[in-house]
């Protein structure tokens, strides 16, 4: 087995990089495709079912494939600052990325409508992270506003760099598989991932490493859906956090990726969210944030419309860590029974349990 060296490294052929890049990278990519085996019940198909668990990433989400591209880019370029909007992962990403390559970062995050895991992780970064008035799509606003004016790299999904680092993953998952899946199926938040994986499929399809490309499926949360409703969603509500955007940035790319596809994008709602989120977890051993659960919300209401085909691989990608919004996790699962310190005390709630 090849040591891993980050996705720059072993892609190289498939980016915009040039031996004059500096690669700034934390080993992301590599992700683990982990196969459901204990959902069946859930499901009314036989499909065989995948998490690309992009949690895994070194700071615990997928937007690391991107930066290590955007952040080595704009030190290419001789970016003193990056800046971003964010709902959390992207300013958590940024903020670790810049570290490495000692350069600042600024993130505007929408004010009490981010995980603390998240923020926690761009403050100690040593980030400039300002909270406004307002929600993520305000936030974008004022960044764009603010690389009009001043010499700042901005490396929201806006930035085309962004989506070649994120496109690695559908190669991954191909070389992963031995082939493209049937089905892949993602959230959509501002809506760059879905724009990134079908531009990876296309370009390994392309270049002679597959043979055939998936159905893009997306899922919105129904609180905040404007590709669903097809108008933007001035204040959107969701406990995926990770996905409460009204305003997608690459909105023309998610519906180019349903179309050309011959895909979907419908939404769920939170409560479909929640049980998906609790049975991934329960399950399959998998931790993630609550708008990665998304995906497996989407696969419960399809299957139950009997969409798929006996047989059909289907791969979700788990955007986030759970460990990235631990309060809904303590929040859906309730505090720990207490016991006194004694073995007969504990024997005795373990009576019909596991004794």
């Amino acid at each position: 087995m090849q040591p891993w060296y980050g996705l720059i490294n072993q892609y190289r052929d498939f980016l915009p990089v040039s031996g004059e890049t500096p690669v700034i990278t934390l080993n992301e990519g590599n992700t683990p495709l982990i196969r459901a085996s204990r959902l069946n019940e859930v499901l009314d198909e036989e499909i065989n079912l995948y998490f690309k668990y992009e949690g895994s990433n070194p700071s615990g989400s997928f937007k690391d494939r991107g930066m290590t591209l955007a952040i080595s880019k704009a030190v290419e370029d001789g970016s003193r600052a990056v800046i971003c909007a964010s709902t959390g992962n992207t300013s958590a990403s940024a903020s670790a990325y810049s570290a490495k390559a000692g350069i600042g970062a600024i993130v505007l995050i929408p004010e009490g409508k981010i995980a603390l895991g998240k923020l926690a992780q761009a403050l100690i970064h040593g980030a400039m992270v300002l909270q406004v008035e307002g929600n993520f799509d305000d936030a974008l606003r004022i960044v764009k506003e603010l690389v009009e004016r001043h010499p700042f790299a901005l490396v929201n999904s806006l930035n085309p760099f962004r989506i070649e680092g994120q496109k690695t993953a559908a190669f991954e998952i191909c070389d992963q598989l031995g082939a493209a899946p049937d089905y892949h199926v993602l959230p959509v938040g501002n809506a760059g991932n879905i724009t990134a994986y079908w531009k990876g499929y296309r370009e390994y399809r392309d270049a002679g490493r597959i043979n055939s490309l998936p159905k893009m499926l997306g899922f919105q949360a129904a609180g905040a859906a404007p590709i669903v409703t097809g108008r933007p969603v001035e204040r959107p509500e969701t406990v995926a956090t990770a996905i409460r955007i009204g305003n997608p940035a690459s909105w023309k790319g998610a519906l180019a990726a349903r179309d050309e596809s011959g895909g979907l994008i419908e939404s769920v709602t939170d409560e479909e969210i929640i049980n998906a989120y609790k049975l991934i977890a329960s399950r399959e051993g998998i931790f993630c944030e609550p708008a990665s659960a998304a995906t497996l919300a989407g696969v419960i209401k399809l299957s139950k419309r009997k969409f798929f085909s006996k047989g059909d691989t289907v791969v979700c990608t788990l955007t986030g860590n759970g460990l990235k919004d631990s309060d809904s996790a303590l929040q859906l699962s309730g505090p720990p029974v207490k016991v006194r310190a004694e073995i007969t005390a504990v024997e005795e709630l373990l009576k019909g349990c596991c004794l």
